[in-house]
């Protein structure tokens, strides 16, 4: 009768040495057959070690949490002062507390969340007692960088301001708010980019980034519908720096940030019962 201890001993012998020659003599034809198809799938077995592994970027959890926050306070998927729960996001992302908390440091640094004594975190609320001195220095920044693209862009930036452009108008023409602030700060960036002043182009990335969630509020009081007009002001822009006259360039720049902040600031001062009676108010509460 057939020792199975003897067969494993054998078995783990083969492994080793991949010779069978040895072993036949001990074996029925039957117990050749099932060992030689054993034998069979063994070696046609890919090797686990020569699977790749694809190592972990240090890091990288961290990382994602960043960006996938940022763009939701950005885009204002989380509303200001939203309490953040450093537990639930990583359970989200599979990932413990730490990198949570190192990507919550980093948009704390930002200035798009704040944290408080308790040690909870929630968004950064807006900043409305600032935002003169946003606008100021967005007006500064595209200002100078639409008057340095109509003197020194090139064809291929004036295409690329351009193509953002369209972009701006698909997004226009479906209402779609989200995808009309993307292509607004692509749009600027392409002209700063053309001015060719890197420092410049930092700053007025991070303004825009800045002004996305209140740029958000500001298309809310339109429903997410605005008016053709801003469509228009970015076209003169463009007229201006393919024709590269800086002056025109840089006076329209100026304009268009006026106008979007007066428009913000008229939108937060919109009121719904101004003109409403005292008795009309009473008559909705109690046919309710």
């Amino acid at each position: 009768m057939f020792n199975w201890r003897t067969y494993n001993i054998l078995i783990k012998f083969l492994l080793h040495t991949y010779d069978i020659r040895g072993i036949n003599n001990f074996l029925t034809s039957t117990q050749q057959l099932i060992l030689n198809s054993f034998m069979e799938l063994i070696m046609n077995e890919p090797s686990k070690k020569s699977k790749p592994v694809t190592p972990r970027t240090r890091g990288e959890g961290a990382i994602r949490v960043y960006n996938k926050l940022r763009e939701d306070i950005l885009r204002m998927n989380l509303e200001p002062g939203e309490l953040l729960d450093d537990v639930k996001i990583g359970k989200q992302f599979n990932l413990s507390r730490s990198p949570v908390r190192e990507a919550l440091i980093r948009l704390s640094a930002e200035g798009l969340v704040k944290t408080l004594p308790n040690k909870s975190t929630l968004v950064a609320p807006i900043n409305i007692v600032e935002f003169s001195q946003f606008i100021d220095a967005l007006d500064l920044m595209q200002r100078a960088t639409t008057r340095l693209a109509a003197k020194l862009r090139t064809g291929q930036e004036l295409q690329d301001i351009k193509d953002k452009q369209k972009m701006f108008d698909n997004a226009l023409a479906k209402r779609d708010a989200l995808m009309m602030i993307e292509a607004n700060y692509g749009f600027h960036v392409a002209i700063s980019i053309a001015g060719k002043n890197s420092y410049f182009t930092q700053f007025t990335a991070r303004l825009l980034d800045e002004g996305r969630r209140m740029l958000r509020l500001y298309f809310r009081s339109f429903v997410d519908t605005l008016p053709p007009e801003i469509a228009d002001e970015h076209n003169q822009l463009i007229k201006a720096i393919e024709d590269r006259n800086e002056d025109l360039a840089e006076q329209l720049a100026h304009q268009h940030v006026i106008q979007v902040s007066d428009s913000f600031l008229s939108s937060l001062g919109v009121r719904h019962t101004s003109e409403m009676a005292i008795e009309a108010l009473g008559e909705q509460a109690l046919s309710r």
